[in-house]
């Protein structure tokens, strides 16, 4: 899935993204692209669940 983060505009923050999507589904992969607002993740988390997490940890987020 992919995920749009306006707030996501450097590598600290992809870095705090990436964490906390772990946080919930260690085994995810992911792919971070700051440039863009975008990160696209292979997990078995529902979006509901990772839009929660990313809300907690201040990057709100809409599935793309």
């Amino acid at each position: 899935m992919e995920l749009k983060i306006e707030g996501m505009t450097c590598g600290g923050c992809a870095k705090s993204v990436t964490k906390a999507i772990q946080s919930v589904d260690p085994t995810a992969k992911i792919d971070t692209n700051p440039a863009q607002r975008t990160v696209k993740v292979e997990t078995t988390a529902t979006p509901a669940v990772l839009q929660q997490v990313l809300e907690e940890a201040g990057y709100p987020a809409t599935v793309n």
